[in-house]
């Protein structure tokens, strides 16, 4: 599945920088996940199994430190939210951006300076947005950003709430979409920002309304259609997971 994403925006300035829920081209996701296959090498010759060796201490963080949220248990296996490295994970990440069906929504398709560009101005901004991989099995399988949408330009376009978190995702490998993993881990992840995040209230998404199968995830794991808006470079759906209705069927 690869998420919608949004188009690679420059890094936010102060209540700034807008971008869109991850292009992750994400199945028309039904029914329970299928088995996962792996999705590819990790970056760097001698990088550790992700998720065995502890991340550089970070600064403050708006987000209340992800690096720190741990791993959980899902349906389709223990998945964590690894912070990028750049020496790590920049070709692997590069590799996803090029990938047709995830660049017609995210727009980094292109040699790795590219692809670095967008990271660094997450990695050394203040903290507002984090680059993650998400790890299933202790495979690196896709890429999400964790961000403050009520520090985000989002916050320009539709109404934000105080410690409203956004999400943007990609799944990486064609063998992890169309079998409901998207939707597996988009309501995990959401899950662990409600749970890590005691001052957010709602987990917001802003997929490109164009990508059905991304739309359709969100939906799936609990998210509900709040409005579509005009963001630039795509109209949105926005979608919200709110704390208040978290365990509704």
């Amino acid at each position: 599945m690869t998420t919608g994403v949004p188009p690679a925006r420059p890094a936010p300035a102060v209540p700034a920088a807008a971008r869109v829920p991850a292009g992750v081209t994400l199945p028309p996701t039904g029914g329970a996940p299928g088995p996962r296959l792996p999705v590819g090498p990790s970056i760097g010759p001698s990088a550790a199994p992700y998720g065995t060796a502890p991340e550089p201490a970070s600064r403050p963080d708006p987000l209340d430190t992800v690096a720190d949220w741990g791993p959980v248990t899902t349906a389709a296996g223990v998945f964590r939210l690894v912070p990028v490295r750049l020496e790590r994970d920049l070709r692997l990440i590069t590799a996803w951006m090029n990938d047709p069906a995830v660049a017609a929504f995210w727009h980094l398709a292109g040699p790795a300076g590219t692809t670095a560009a967008h990271l660094r101005a997450q990695i050394h901004g203040d903290g507002r947005s984090v680059p993650c991989l998400g790890v299933l099995r202790g495979v690196p399988m896709s890429y999400w950003e964790v961000y403050r949408a009520d520090l985000d330009p989002l916050a320009r376009y539709h109404p934000v709430r105080p410690h409203d978190t956004g999400l943007h995702l990609l799944i990486g490998g064609a063998a992890d979409r169309g079998r409901g993993v998207g939707t597996v881990l988009l309501r995990a992840v959401s899950d662990l920002v409600l749970d890590r995040r005691p001052m957010c209230g709602r987990v917001i998404a802003e997929p490109d309304i164009r990508n059905v199968p991304s739309v359709a995830a969100f939906l799936r794991a609990g998210f509900r259609l709040a409005a579509e808006t005009d963001l630039p470079g795509k109209r949105a759906a926005v979608v919200v997971r709110d704390r208040a209705l978290r365990h509704a069927p």
